[in-house]
Order: C-alpha cells, then structure tokens, then sequence
C-alpha cells in the first residue's frame, strides 16, 4: 500500500511539474499572438485577451512602404534554405568519412571538431569580418551562406557519426561484393537509412540562420540586405518607431514556418535524435 501511495504521488507531482511547465511555454506564445490581434501600438493592455481584435497589422506587414518585411522574408528564407542544404551535404560527407573510413589524423580531427565546437561562435566574429572585409564579402548574403555552411560541421559531425556508427558494416561489405563504389554505398545505403538523422540536421540547421541576429546584424548593412531579426530589431529600436502589436504580427509569421515543419517532422526528429544520441 505504502509504495502505491509513493507511486501516486510521483506520478501526481509529475504531472502538476508538466502542467506548469505547458503552461511557461504556452502563455508567451498565447500573448504574442494575441497581442498582434490587438488594435493599436501598445505593448500592454488591461486584459489578457483583446477585446476587439483586427488583422489590421499583418496587412500592413505586407502594405507597408517603409517596412520591407515581404523583402526581409525572401532574404531569410533563401539563406536559411541554401545554408540548410551545403551544410547537411558537409556534415554528412565529414561524418561518413570519420565513420566508415580509417586514415592518419582521423582521431585528431574529432578531438579538434570537439574542442572547437565547445567555443560560442561569436568569438570568431572579428576574425570572420576582417576575412570577409578582405573578400569584398561585407553586406552580402553570400558571406553569411559560406559562415553558416561551413560552421555546420562543427556542430553537427559528432552526432551523425553517433548515427552512422549503428548502421551495420557488414551491409557496405556485401554491397562491395556485388561491386558496389564508397559512392553508391552512400547513395543508395546510408542516406536511406539516416532520413531521420538527416530531417533533424536539416532542420536544426535551418532553425540557425532564420533566427541569427548577432551575426547577420555584423555583415549586413542596407536595409534592403536585411534578414528578418535584423529588421525586426530595427523596428522596435527606432526611437521614431515602436509598434510592438506590429513586431507581434511579424514574429507569428516567422514562427509560422517552423511550427509547421516541426509537426509534420516530429516522428522524424525523435528517431533523430534519440539515434544520434549512440555511442560512436
């Protein structure tokens, strides 16, 4: 009787925790939406839920003259997307190779991924900007594409070799005696069967470069470059300028995409990551 009492209360004292933390996680979304349904300008107001609502703010995310949001949205999208693909390309590339292959230096080089990817990224900055300064790189979207490529190895090479550790040998051993090449084995083996472990990178590092301020604030200089954090942060730190029921507005948008891909990917993304989770 006494360990069913104890059960019951773990289980009720887990399910008050989970409740609360719903609740942490729900209501500042629930507000945001809410308040870009919310006439005026103002940040506050005197209840939780408007007492009128109007979609009058998102209408002007797309009428506006002076707010290039449409612009701001094609920008981030397009870098995200292509920095989504080169990126998951070299993480699956680098992890295949350390996996499946053995060479001179391959230790050291996950000893060197490790070390470098316990470091924030935004102690490269200055780095960074004085070599794309010197490529004539500064204000383009370019350089932000190649910086987040290129960084996408370092975060993500450990976990795809934890996945492409459990995939068998012994399925690219009987492919190279049906006279199979390293390259159909990748083609036709191993990205088979890592679409759950792809999904999960692909979408992490999506999720990266749509939301990156510090970075894309650095590079980019005209508005018209801009990407949506760096626009949207200019429209509530403009003194001439503070329309947080807009800024709600817009950032219901920005969300919108990625909600949408993490409901349709969310088996995927599980499969992912509790498989990239694998001692390698």
């Amino acid at each position: 009787m006494g360990i069913k009492l104890k059960n019951t209360i773990r289980l009720t004292l887990s399910y008050i925790l989970l409740v609360i933390i719903a609740i942490c996680c729900i209501y500042p979304a629930a507000w945001v939406i809410l308040s870009s349904l919310r006439p005026g300008k103002s940040l506050y107001s005197k209840t939780f839920i408007p007492e009128t609502f109007t979609i009058s703010h998102y209408q002007e995310l797309f009428t506006s003259k002076t707010f290039m949001f449409t612009t701001w949205y094609g920008n981030t999208l397009k870098i995200a997307v292509i920095s989504m693909l080169i990126g998951t390309l070299l993480v699956l590339l680098t992890s295949y190779s350390v996996s499946r292959f053995r060479f001179k230096g391959r230790k050291n080089a996950l000893s060197t991924i490790l070390v470098l990817g316990m470091f924030p990224g935004f102690m490269s900055m200055i780095a960074i900007y004085i070599l794309l300064n010197s490529l004539e790189l500064l204000n383009t979207h370019m350089a932000l594409i190649i910086v987040y490529a290129a960084g996408a190895p370092l975060g993500g090479t450990l976990i795809m070799k934890g996945f492409l550790d459990t995939i068998p040998r012994s399925l690219d051993e009987a492919a190279k005696i049906d006279g199979a090449t390293n390259f159909a084995i990748f083609r036709k083996i191993i990205l088979p069967l890592s679409k759950p472990m792809i999904t999960y990178m692909a979408l992490t590092l999506f999720v990266g470069p749509w939301v990156d301020f510090i970075f894309a604030r650095l590079v980019l200089r005209t508005p018209e470059n801009w990407t949506l954090a760096v626009g949207l942060w200019d429209l509530v730190n403009s003194q001439q300028n503070s329309n947080f029921t807009l800024f709600a507005a817009a950032s219901v948008l920005i969300a919108l995409p990625i909600t949408i891909l993490f409901v349709f990917l969310q088996r995927l993304l599980v499969d992912g990551m509790t498989a990239g989770a694998s001692k390698g």
